[in-house]
């Protein structure tokens, strides 16, 4: 066959050059010669667009079969900043398909905000730490200006204040957030502790300042915020309430207690509101405060690496956007397809009520069918054939009965029905209730196996049937299925046995 046309291919190239060999004789003959190679270069330019024009939508089917989704790539990110621009383009597509209007503007609104900090690129640092560590003392050491209420009882902070600080030879502008106290008691303890750890997932460069050793409540929060994957800083506040020996001791300790998230030079000193020292027949002497060890460090760490830092944040912040919308979407997707699958399982039992089988042997095979695969895959943008859709649900089916889930379920829903429903038709109620019970668990299966991509994971087809059947078959779910089943298939039953003539009796 390639031979064949390999002959054909050699046959066309030498009729084509053949006819221009004749145009250029026939050229040659009624111009004059200074015009001949002129109008058949024209000639032969204008056969050459026009054969590229005819094969181009050829050769980009082609080329798309042979790459798919090529054309919707993008090239690789060059930085973090260009990867978290092509996140937020990658968002927009999903909030597109997301119908709830009120989590999608919630999103949209986020994605702005980011956009912005892209633009923008102020550096954050976010103050984290208990309502009497000194957060609010320490911004104003920072800013060298009264901000804030310091001194202030526990948990007077309810919300967070936003500072602006600019460092010698720093383009950027930092911000300073200072966050409400964390382990406070009470709901509005947590709702403030709730608002300062969101704060915190949005910084560039994390301050946790504490006044002592970190308790076990907040050694515990200092490992949460080392796992949001920021820069972190640990500030020993109030150094002017002990001697030097006391502060080198708390300085090693808290050293060791976080040596395995950030390394030692970043846990630092500090005496941000030092106490006042009287003075006999005169005004107490105010001390300075003594934060230019952390000053120091803050500004160091943001001329190395501050443009990192922003970077791995809206990076970060990118990606766990995008994981929201695309959860958001996924959610939307499984509704659309439990809304399906209640559709085809009450479908199935209506008509079982009507026409009963002889037996239900087979309904393991047959409990779901090709069209509702079909549906649930277009949901999540996938085209299946009729065929292949079969060949799936034959698949689940043939588990279903390996596995005894078909005669389980009807032997459970026996149990169930036998108890309350008349014995004229509990026959016909048991069989179309388990054949509606097969087809849910048939169907949530498939649910799961186009939620991981056409991938039954690695338990394969039968760890996902026996999942979903042990989901089932929980009291919850299982009340929730009977009352429903009553409504729909027991009740018409029964109206139905009731509208029946009476059979004649004997002449």
């Amino acid at each position: 066959m390639i031979a064949g046309l390999a002959v054909l291919a050699l046959i066309a190239v030498g009729a084509v050059l053949q006819g221009f060999n004749n145009l250029y004789w026939q050229l040659s003959w009624y111009l004059p010669s200074w015009i001949v190679q002129p109008v058949f270069a024209l000639v032969f330019a204008g056969f050459v667009l026009l054969l590229v024009q005819l094969a181009w939508p050829w050769l980009r089917t082609i080329t798309g079969k042979a790459r798919p989704g090529a054309a919707a790539s993008l090239p690789p990110p060059g930085n973090r900043r260009e990867a978290a621009a092509q996140n937020l383009a990658a968002i927009d597509q999903t909030l597109d398909r997301v119908r709830d209007a009120v989590e999608r503007e919630a999103l949209r609104q986020e994605r702005q905000r980011m956009q912005a900090e892209l633009e923008r690129g102020d550096l954050v640092i976010v103050l984290f730490g208990t309502g009497s560590a000194g957060k609010t003392s320490l911004i104003r050491a920072l800013l060298q200006e009264l901000v804030g209420k310091v001194g202030a009882a526990m948990g007077s902070t309810s919300e967070t204040q936003r500072y602006r600080l600019r460092l010698r030879s720093l383009q950027r502008a930092v911000v300073l957030v200072d966050t409400p106290g964390i382990l406070e008691a009470g709901a509005a303890g947590l709702e403030r502790e709730r608002l300062a750890r969101d704060q915190a997932s949005k910084a560039d460069l994390l301050l946790l300042v504490v006044d002592g050793d970190l308790r076990a409540a907040e050694l515990e929060v200092f490992e949460a915020l080392a796992g949001l994957g920021k820069r972190l800083m640990l500030v020993l506040n109030k150094c002017d309430l002990r001697g030097e020996q006391e502060e080198a001791r708390l300085l090693q300790l808290l050293r060791q207690r976080s040596r395995d998230h950030i390394a030692a030079e970043d846990v630092i000193p500090a005496s941000a509101a030092p106490q006042s020292v009287p003075m006999p027949g005169g005004r107490p002497l105010q001390p300075a405060a003594e934060v230019d060890a952390l000053l120091r460090r803050i500004a160091a760490v943001l001329h190395a690496d501050g443009e990192e830092l922003i970077a791995d944040n809206l990076l970060l912040q990118c990606r766990r956007l995008s994981e929201a919308s695309r959860s958001l979407l996924t959610r939307q997707r499984r509704s659309d397809c439990e809304a399906i699958v209640d559709r085809y399982m009450w479908i199935g039992a209506g008509v079982l009520a009507v026409t009963p089988l002889p037996g239900l042997d087979l309904l393991g095979a047959a409990a779901v069918n090709a069209q509702m695969v079909v549906e649930i895959a277009r949901i999540y943008g996938i085209s299946m054939s009729r065929q292949s859709a079969q060949d799936l649900a034959l698949s689940v089916g043939r588990t279903m009965a390996g596995l005894g889930l078909v005669k389980g379920g009807v032997s459970l829903l026996s149990a169930a029905l036998s108890l309350n429903v008349p014995a004229l038709v509990v026959s016909r109620a048991i069989q179309a209730v388990s054949a509606a019970w097969l087809t849910r668990v048939a169907g949530l299966s498939f649910i799961t196996y186009f939620e991981r991509d056409q991938d039954w994971g690695d338990g394969g087809v039968q760890e996902v049937v026996q999942q979903q059947y042990d989901l089932s078959r929980r009291d919850g779910a299982m009340s929730r299925f009977l009352k429903a089943a009553f409504s729909r298939v027991v009740q018409p039953l029964q109206a139905k046995q009731r509208s029946l003539p009476p059979r004649p009796g004997p002449d």
